[in-house]
């Protein structure tokens, strides 16, 4: 199976966000659709990051943003625009991209969302959720198979 497949399945939707919006923004929008990370395009939709709960958690650790307590004086520039928290050395994927690669890059990285491309046009964004979902179906498959095999049942 390939991330392609994935993409076949859940879609090529890709909820997106500006450089110079705000990270409350980004959590509005995170909370809306019920997901981890947003890819951050420019005004002729180049990508040029990536913005993930992660990201802005470790924000609001470095310059102690407690959500429990009012802001203090000196944290009211806080939030900062998604230009000073995403990530700008994106780790993508491709769409004939397998499953045990796709698995071991976002392994390696420690990442939980990988943006897919196709050329230079994004195609869409698989989550590690998406990955392991994907390759339990397929093991799923390969054992009913071999049991069907092992059985003497013939399709």
């Amino acid at each position: 199976m390939k991330t392609k497949d994935i993409l076949r399945v859940k879609g090529n939707d890709v909820i997106t966000i500006g450089p110079d919006e705000t990270v409350q923004e980004a959590i509005r929008k995170l909370n809306e659709y019920g997901i981890g990370a947003l890819v951050v395009t420019g005004e002729r939709e180049e990508i040029s990051g990536i913005i993930t709960e992660r990201d802005i958690l470790r924000e609001c650790g470095e310059r102690g943003v407690f959500l429990s307590e009012p802001p203090q004086r000196e944290q009211t520039n806080w939030p900062s625009l998604v230009r000073d928290v995403m990530k700008r050395d994106l780790i993508v994927g491709v769409p004939d991209d397998g499953l045990d690669y796709v698995m071991g890059i976002m392994t390696k990285n420690r990442i939980r969302h990988l943006p897919i491309m196709d050329g230079k046009k994004l195609a869409g964004i698989i989550s590690i959720g998406d990955v392991i979902n994907a390759h339990l179906k397929e093991t799923e498959f390969e054992n009913r198979m071999l049991k069907d095999y092992i059985h003497g049942v013939t399709l």
